[in-house]
């Protein structure tokens, strides 16, 4: 039985950005599967919105029309599939018209299935976890800085700092066959926060640990790290997902 748990998500716009290329989901089927997600747009103005509602669009309708999940591998199955949907339809959409050349997004998936996540990743976008005196980011960025770190050649210290720190090896629509990421997390039981890098990179994860652990409901906790992060500069459009367990679970 899927553990049972209260979830939400909202996007802003931040305070320097024209348009808001961020999207997320929080979904839940007929069975009781939760499913959450958060993709960041990229391509300029409407490119990267274009790009992200595509993956969103695809990922509702597929969840709310899928056949009911028995076991593990086809939770696996159904997230490979459609991954490769929404990357078929970016890579052409962006091939097959000027205006919108370029475009592509992130994803950080996360579905709830019994009692285990099933997590996808590809970019940027990250997954945390809350541990008792900390945030675990269970994702790994997809990005030329951490390619760096991952093979020595940039001490992990300098990250925040380097000029390649938002250059992504991997998005949805780059290439016509796309890589990504998986995770399976058993016995969760935990807050798990989907978000994109315009709160990471606008609020600490001491911060964003706080305001996990407050007493405000779930949709206070989200519109709080959403405060914080304009209140840190709001340089970027922001996008979370969130999941808690019942206490009582």
């Amino acid at each position: 039985m899927t553990i049972r748990g209260r979830f939400g998500s909202k996007t802003d716009i931040g305070l320097v950005r024209e348009s808001n290329e961020d999207k997320a989901l929080s979904l839940i089927d007929a069975d009781g599967n939760v499913l959450l997600c958060v993709c960041d747009g990229m391509g300029g103005s409407h490119k990267g919105s274009f790009a992200s509602k595509i993956a969103v669009d695809v990922i509702s309708s597929a969840f709310s029309s899928k056949r009911p999940w028995f076991f593990s591998w086809q939770v696996g199955k159904w997230i490979s599939k459609i991954i490769k949907s929404i990357n078929y339809s970016v890579y052409h959409e962006s091939r097959d018209l000027d205006s919108l050349n370029g475009m592509g997004t992130t994803l950080v998936l996360a579905v709830f299935f019994k009692d285990n996540i099933y997590i996808a990743n590809i970019g940027d976008s990250r997954l945390y976890v809350l541990e008792k005196d900390k945030i675990e980011q269970i994702t790994r960025d997809q990005t030329y800085v951490e390619y760096l770190v991952s093979h020595d050649e940039l001490d992990i210290e300098k990250k925040a700092t380097s000029k390649d720190r938002h250059a992504l090896m991997n998005f949805l629509g780059k290439e016509p066959h796309v890589n990504f990421e998986y995770k399976i997390i058993k016995n969760p039981r935990k807050t798990v926060l989907l978000c994109s890098d315009g709160l990471y990179n606008n609020a600490s994860n001491k911060q964003i640990y706080s305001a996990l652990v407050s007493d405000e409901r779930l949709d206070q906790k989200i519109s709080t790290l959403i405060g914080i992060a304009k209140a840190n500069g709001g340089t970027d459009n922001i996008a979370i997902s969130m999941w808690e367990p019942r206490k009582d679970d």
